[in-house]
């Protein structure tokens, strides 16, 4: 979900684009009304009837030129039906000039399809906001797209809001720093704003301004530095995620558990893990070392062994048999692939099957 280009002045900049001749055209009319009535009582007061002053000042404002109701035959007359014709004419040559400008506007933002999507953008509620469509920003929307979850790309660049809008996703193109574009959002609505730009200090800012916006706003932030952690935190951030952290631990699970990529590969068990994360556990994969602690003790003797800390769900043979929910009495071969789901740290769970074999001590855990 990164300054205002020409597609920013047609979107995020649509209200004050427009507002500059509406507020004209406003303007414009208070002033030929206002002149209207002043007019119309210099009139009554040299002595003229009100429905012919109000004629005649319609008349002459308005240039028809059908000729003078009654004599202007006093100096007084002759001064104040000028003046009427100096200020009036040039007030209605304003308000034309305002209402073509405000006509072309409006059929401009038609042509463009600016209103449709500011009145999809007002429907949202609950949404998500993200700020940012680069790497992350993509990924983002694309997750949920997919799980339909009501949300809204931020972007300030107007290549980038583009690729979003043929992605199908709902862009809004502006500056996520400034309080109005957050509006323009409904950050007042939202249910989540993730701010997901690789400037550190844009994120800081953006969480800034959107907690003081709207205090019941989940914020979730991304920082490059680790010494910006605990800025974004400071700032009211809610979560925040360091992607080169979790990079270098994904590189660290391909270098230490190369067997749990191969054996919990797809979609299905992508799935099975993120469920799995949401209760503190996740899936590992293990080899039974030829003395390991636990190599040729039952499938129920080495959960008991590890006193909760794992239980096994899956054993692969290197015969190439798959053994699904092994029973307690299973026996755990050199050389076996076994899937645990584990509680707690990967390398405590890892390091008993390829120990040594020791003693058991008396009020010592074999994960201890």
């Amino acid at each position: 979900m990164d300054g205002y280009g020409e597609s920013s002045a047609l979107t995020q900049g649509a209200h004050s684009v427009l507002g500059s001749p509406l507020r004209l055209l406003s303007g414009t009319v208070i002033y030929v009304a206002a002149l209207f009535c002043v007019s119309t009582m210099g009139y009554v007061r040299a002595g003229w009837p009100l429905g012919d002053a109000a004629y005649m000042v319609l008349l002459t404002i308005f240039s028809v030129g059908y000729g003078e109701v009654r004599p202007i035959d006093t100096t007084f007359l002759r001064v104040w039906t000028t003046v009427t014709i100096v200020l009036g004419c040039t007030g209605m040559i304003v308000l034309t000039g305002a209402l073509v400008q405000v006509f072309t506007l409006f059929q401009f933002r038609r042509l463009l399809g600016l209103d449709r999507m500011e009145t999809e953008i007002e429907k949202l509620n609950h949404h998500t906001i993200v700020c940012g469509y680069g790497r992350i920003g993509v990924q983002l929307a694309k997750a949920l797209a997919e799980a339909r979850a009501p949300f809204l790309i931020l972007e300030r660049s107007p290549t980038k809001a583009e690729e979003a809008r043929a992605h199908g996703y709902l862009t809004l193109v502006g500056e996520a720093t400034q309080e109005e574009t957050l509006k323009a959002a409904g950050i007042e609505r939202a249910r989540v704003l993730a701010s997901v730009l690789p400037d550190d200090a844009a994120n800081v800012f953006i969480t800034l301004s959107a907690r003081n916006l709207n205090p019941r706003v989940q914020i979730i932030a991304r920082g490059e530095a680790p010494s910006t952690e605990s800025k974004l935190f400071h700032a009211g951030a809610d979560k925040v995620v360091l992607p080169t952290h979790i990079g270098a631990e994904r590189i660290t699970e391909l270098i230490l558990y190369p067997a749990t990529d191969a054996m919990a590969d797809g979609a299905h068990m992508g799935v099975v893990k993120r469920n799995l994360h949401d209760f503190g556990l996740d899936l590992e994969v293990v080899r039974a070392a030829d003395k390991g602690a636990l190599t040729g003790e039952t499938v129920g003797e080495a959960e008991r062994r590890g006193n909760g800390a794992f239980f096994v769900v899956r054993i692969e043979r290197t015969n190439g048999q798959s053994i699904e929910h092994p029973g307690e009495d299973v026996r755990i071969e050199p050389g076996d692939q076994v899937m645990l789901v584990v509680r707690g740290s990967r390398l405590s769970a890892g390091a008993i099957f390829s120990e040594p074999a020791r003693p058991v001590k008396q009020g010592r855990s074999w994960i201890g």
